[in-house]
Order: structure tokens, then C-alpha cells, then sequence
């Protein structure tokens, strides 16, 4: 709204203070009186080709010259200033829906936060610290444009509506964020993404007690009750100090670039197979191996160096970003075949 009042108040300021110039110029230079210096001022920044009110001079002529080199500039520009502005109130919203809608159509394997509120903000801004591609739904449209001014897409819609969540791409969607307000709105959110795309991952808030069961009944893969979390941190923090520093070390942002994250072994890759001893993580990467989930979801904690990797698995692992990105590339790599 600043803006655009700016925008307006520029071109006046100019034509005000031109036609100020002008006035004082032509009563002090031919002593016209102060309406006509008005009017003459008037009639040639307009350039209606109105004759002399009253002789000119030679100095009067001139600076009257400047005048209608100046005066007509000044008009033009604020013409066209205020043209532009009336245009783009008229279509500027078009327009940008429309140039959202595009960036929308081109997201694939993308996640979908829905509602950006106290837990919506902290997930939306985990996904853009990771360089994800990802999207925000409000229904509230002061949210969605807080979103657009911190350098994310955003729409201004209800997100428990079929058409909204197919807007996005969620058959697209890789993974759904569902942090509205109520219960109930993170529930319709749930059965509509997994309708629309049973493949999708859906994590979800719960705020009251005994909705955790309900959302994972209904489909849920993830179901977070924020105050239960905070509670438990809390008591961690008082009973377990140091554990929960390290925690807080691998799983967020403290300047260090140390951080843990999953990585899956390709049907391709040269590390299915081998174990973790043979694969020299450690030595050659640089990254700990704390964990594997293996494909049919049982998950292993610590392995021996004699465990081995099966296609499917995923390495849960932390180290620096360089060699996480290093070991990705490594699992990602095909099998040398013999000639």
C-alpha cells in the first residue's frame, strides 16, 4: 500500500512543484499577478496553445521555454506513471496468479504445507533451509503473502478442498504437511491427499488428546502432538541434558555444517550387497552410519561393520554436508559389470 501511494504522490509532487516554479517564475520575470503567472503556467504545461495573457520579454520567453520543456516532461511521466499503476491494479493480480500457477504446474516430488501458522512456519522453513521444493496453503490471505515475502509459493486457499489440493499438484506431491488449527481441518486434509494420491506421505499435528490414534487410523504415516513433544523436551532437558544437545547438534541449524540425514541404496548401485565394513564409510567418507532401515521396515541400530546392505535399505548417518552429499552419490552409482 506504501508503494503504491508512492507512486502516486511522486507524479503530484513534480506537477505541484513545477506549476510553483512556474508561477513564481512568470511574476517575477514579466510581474504577471499571481492568478495569471497561475494560468500561464497552466496553459503551457498543458499545451492547449492558448496566446500570451500579457506580452512576454526576452527573458520571459526563455524561461518560458524551460517551462515547456519541463512542464510537458513532468506531464508525460505522471501520465504515465498513474496510467501504469491503474493497469496494474486492474490486472496485477491476474497476473500473478497466473505466474504462480505456472511455477505450481512445473513442481514434481514436491511437498504441500498446509496452513502457516506457529507449526506451519517451523516446516516451511525446515523444507527451505534443505532446498526443497515445496508449496504453502492458507485460507487466510495476510498468511499466504507473509509466506510470498519470506521467499516462498504460496496460495491463498482452503486446503481441506479437493480442487485446492489438486491446484497445487498434489498428485504430483511427494509429501503433505496437514498443520491447521483444528483436528477436524487436519483430518479432511488427510483423506483428501490420500485420496487424490495414495502414494503421498501425510505428517500431521494433533491438538487434542486422542486424536495422535484417530489421524493414524485414518492414514496418517506421521503424527506429531506438539505440546506431548514440547513436554517431553522439557523433561529431557532437566533429566538428560547432554543427550538432548546432541540432538539438537545433528537435527538443527547451529552454524555447524553437521547434520543427519537418510539415504537410500539404488536397485543399481554398487554398494547393495556389501557390508558396511566393505563400504569404508568412515574411512573413505567421512560419514557414521547410526542406523539402517531395512526394506521390510525393520530398523537396526548400531550395526556390527559385518552387517550388509541390501538394495531398498536406508542408511541413517551423520556427518559434515560435503560428505553426505559424497555418500548419496556413492549409493546412487551403477554396478561394474565385467566385460
Amino acid at each position: 500500500m506504501r508503494r503504491l501511494a508512492r507512486r502516486f504522490l511522486l507524479p503530484l509532487c513534480a506537477i505541484i512543484g513545477t506549476l510553483t516554479i512556474g508561477t513564481v517564475g512568470f511574476s517575477l520575470i514579466d510581474h504577471y499577478p499571481p492568478f495569471d503567472a497561475f494560468y500561464m503556467t497552466l496553459i503551457t504545461m498543458t499545451t492547449v496553445g492558448y496566446a500570451e495573457i500579457h506580452p512576454l520579454s526576452r527573458a520571459g520567453r526563455i524561461f518560458n521555454s524551460l517551462l515547456i520543456f519541463f512542464g510537458v516532461t513532468t506531464i508525460f511521466i505522471a501520465i504515465g506513471a498513474m496510467t501504469q499503476t491503474i493497469i496494474e491494479l486492474q490486472f496485477g493480480e491476474f497476473i500473478g496468479r497466473r505466474r504462480n500457477q505456472r511455477m505450481i504446474d512445473k513442481l514434481k516430488d514436491h511437498f504441500i504445507v498446509c496452513g502457516f501458522g506457529r507449526v506451519g512456519r517451523g516446516a516451511a522453513a525446515e523444507l527451505k533451509h534443505a532446498g526443497a521444493s515445496f508449496i504453502v496453503l492458507d485460507a487466510r490471505p495476510e498468511r499466504a503473502e507473509q509466506a510470498i515475502a519470506d521467499g516462498m509459493l504460496a496460495v491463498a486457499a482452503d486446503a481441506t478442498r479437493d480442487e485446492t489440493l489438486r491446484q497445487v499438484g498434489v498428485e504430483r506431491a511427494r509429501g503433505l504437511v496437514a498443520a491447521l488449527a483444528s483436528d477436524a481441518d487436519n483430518l479432511f486434509v488427510l483423506l483428501s491427499a490420500k485420496a487424490l494420491n495414495s502414494r503421498i506421505f501425510v505428517a500431521t499435528r494433533a491438538a487434542e488428546e486422542g486424536a495422535e490414534e484417530k489421524l493414524r487410523r485414518a492414514g496418517a504415516d506421521s503424527v506429531f502432538a506438539p505440546y506431548t513433544i514440547t513436554g517431553h523436551r522439557l523433561a529431557q532437558s532437566l533429566l538428560r541434558p547432554h543427550v538432548l544437545q546432541f540432538l539438537d547438534f545433528a537435527t538443527k541449524d547451529i552454524g555447524i555444517d553437521v547434520s543427519m540425514e537418510q539415504v537410500r541404496i539404488s536397485e543399481k548401485s554398487c554398494a547393495a550387497s556389501q557390508t558396511i565394513q566393505q563400504l569404508q564409510l568412515g574411512r573413505e567418507i567421512g560419514v557414521i552410519v547410526m542406523a539402517i532401515r531395512k526394506n521390510d521396515g525393520v530398523m537396526l541400530f548400531n550395526p556390527p561393520a559385518d552387517t550388509p546392505v541390501s538394495a531398498g535399505d536406508y542408511l541413517i548417518v551423520m556427518g559434515q554436508q560435503e560428505n553426505l552429499r559424497a555418500l548419496e552419490n556413492l549409493v546412487a552409482e551403477p554396478r561394474h559389470t565385467a566385460r
